[in-house]
């Protein structure tokens, strides 16, 4: 594990852009993130213990919002664990024998929240957008799109959706299908929604979510009664208002749909999503 480490604050514009800037200063805070002196965000993994794995060093185009992937002005990725193998100063440095584990990225949510369902997604900027959009589920990050190894026995009792990119579902869909003792439905929204033009740009689920807040341009109030499903507000509460699209995310519509082997059926995602029922048990007649 690493030694204690600062992370250096992250000041919040007074916009916050397109999540606020309160709802911004919380996921900062929930994920842990950090900032280096060059201004790059810090992705730290911290497990289920509190204990502090690594940390990915990337850089972003503070107008975009999009990764800067140009290694000659800094978008190498690089890793905290790399940086302190490196450190001059001796209580930094790392040992000799120090070995990487990873983890996921936001794993210690699980422990914080033992009764959220979870989203897994691939990149760690995705889960923490997702997580202001969708608050009820702990967005979890692989950090890649082959990254479906043995830190996902953590989520063993839990139940989990998992969204890849759109360029990943058959490739999680085959993979997940092969992992034994998890609760794992693989969502094929991005695969049914997305255009040439989203696949060309290699879209994944918070590209989806952000498009369609801007598109329906959804204020849900939930201090007002008024109550969105997908993320553009808090959903469980009977006869609270759901979007169509966004019902046909709910875990338990995506259940259903797999096992009954059936088309669209917008009115029962509707119907689940709006009470925000749970599947304990069924059986074919």
């Amino acid at each position: 594990m690493l030694a204690d480490y600062e992370i250096e604050k992250i000041n919040v514009s007074k916009s916050g852009g397109l999540i606020g800037r309160e709802n911004t200063g919380k996921i900062v805070k929930e994920y842990l993130i950090g900032v280096t002196k060059s201004r790059d965000v810090i992705f730290y993994q911290i497990d289920t213990e509190g204990r502090c794995r690594t940390g990915k060093i990337m850089k972003y185009d503070r107008q975009t919002g999009h990764r800067v992937k140009d290694e000659k002005v800094g978008g190498k990725i690089t890793w905290v664990h790399s940086v302190l193998r490196l450190s001059k100063d001796p209580s930094l440095r790392l040992p000799d024998r120090w070995e990487l584990t990873q983890c996921l990225f936001g794993e210690h949510l699980l422990k914080r929240y033992p009764f959220r369902p979870v989203a897994l997604v691939e990149s760690e900027k995705t889960a923490v957008i997702c997580s202001s959009f969708w608050p009820e589920y702990i967005w979890l990050a692989t950090g890649g799109k082959s990254q479906l190894n043995d830190r996902l026995q953590v989520l063993k009792g839990r139940r989990v959706v998992a969204f890849p990119d759109v360029d990943g579902y058959l490739e999680w869909k085959e993979k997940l299908s092969r992992v034994r003792g998890l609760d794992i439905v693989v969502s094929d929204v991005l695969e049914k929604e997305a255009s040439s033009e989203d696949r060309a740009n290699h879209v994944d689920i918070a590209d989806l979510l952000i498009r369609q807040h801007r598109e329906e341009r959804i204020n849900v109030e939930v201090a007002e009664g008024f109550v969105g499903f997908g993320g553009f507000g808090c959903c469980g509460e009977p006869g609270g208002f759901v979007q169509p699209r966004a019902a046909l995310l709910h875990p338990t519509f995506l259940k259903l749909k797999k096992w009954l082997g059936a088309g669209n059926m917008e009115e029962v995602a509707l119907l689940v999503a709006g009470l925000d029922l749970e599947v304990v048990g069924w059986r074919r007649r």
